[in-house]
């Protein structure tokens, strides 16, 4: 007997859209689905930054728990915000296909600046990943923190007196509200698994690991675990300045992974390729690569930072 697949989200635009967009996804295979909306600590601190909130998955817990609580059956999340171990418990059972993983600058005023590498800015973002990347590449300019959903940030960076803020152009893509004073940075490596969303349930939960299971996108899948097991080597998460993507063309995978140090003085970063059968090693691989080639004192100053 088949029932209705209850989708635990946050209340934010994004997670409204990528949950119906799974739910449609769902009925079009031919299963009930229906929207459960819990609220998460991450939604509801506006102002601590990420880094500093002392918890991996701030933005997926609330859901977890609601999962192993029984009050959903499936969560969906962005997968970049999702911690490289899953709770006891709780199953990954779908990727779907990936949209831009490009991390964007919306600009307030003349972009020109950024032509400027010894000149000074103001930048607003809670990343360290990206804060280390922008200091690396322009180590003149300051930043300011900036906390919210997307349409709230939006608002702040043009209500502000900053140069410009850092977003993910997938987030705003997908809910329609990429402004047009934005430009790609194609310089800033992502974070693992950026653009992806990653859909959970109980492990012992036939029923929807079969329905997900028709929803999964298997280039994603393999990139995003490569992407996701050298964060996971390199001990990384939200307040680590680990940046990885890796692509998937033909039966080949190129992998692109970098770590700074904090302050974006220090870089270590590797590119490798390998054949698709060793997507579950790759990873690994590379980080081990990029620790023998100067990542082992950035990792380490990263870590006795947070000590």
């Amino acid at each position: 007997m088949s029932k209705s697949i209850k989708i635990g989200t946050r209340d934010s635009e994004l997670a409204l859209w990528q949950a119906n967009t799974v739910k449609a996804l769902l009925e079009e295979k031919g299963f009930a689905a229906e929207l459960v909306l819990i609220k998460s600590e991450g939604d509801l601190d506006l102002t601590t930054p990420l880094y500093a909130m002392g918890v991996q998955g701030v933005f997926t817990r609330s859901l977890d728990i609601a999962l192993l609580n029984g009050r959903i059956d499936i969560a969906v999340h962005s997968m970049k915000d999702v911690p490289t171990q899953l709770p006891k418990g709780i199953a990954q059972a779908a990727i779907l296909k990936r949209a831009s993983h490009t991390d964007i600058l919306v600009y307030n005023g003349d972009p020109s600046f950024l032509n400027d590498f010894a000149g000074t800015a103001l930048i607003a973002t809670s990343s360290i990943r990206r804060k280390a990347q922008w200091l690396h590449r322009y180590p003149h300019h300051s930043i300011e923190n900036l906390r919210g959903n997307v349409n709230t940030r939006l608002r702040k960076v043009a209500e502000s007196n900053w140069n410009g803020a850092v977003f993910a152009a997938a987030g705003l893509e997908r809910i329609h509200l990429r402004p047009k004073n934005s430009i790609d940075l194609d310089w800033m490596l992502p974070a693992p698994a950026q653009g992806a969303i990653m859909v959970v349930c109980g492990e012992a939960d036939t029923y929807c690991r079969e329905a997900l299971g028709q929803l999964n996108d298997r280039a994603t899948e393999i990139a995003t675990k490569v992407e996701r097991d050298f964060l996971k080597e390199l001990m990384g998460g939200c307040s680590t300045p680990i940046s990885g993507l890796a692509t998937v063309v033909n039966n080949c995978i190129q992998f692109k992974g970098s770590i700074l140090s904090l302050d974006g003085k220090e870089k270590a970063e590797i590119e490798i390729s390998s054949d698709t059968g060793d997507f579950e090693i790759l990873g690994a691989k590379a980080a081990a690569a990029i620790i023998a080639n100067g990542g082992k004192s950035i990792a380490e100053s990263i870590k006795n930072a947070g000590k």
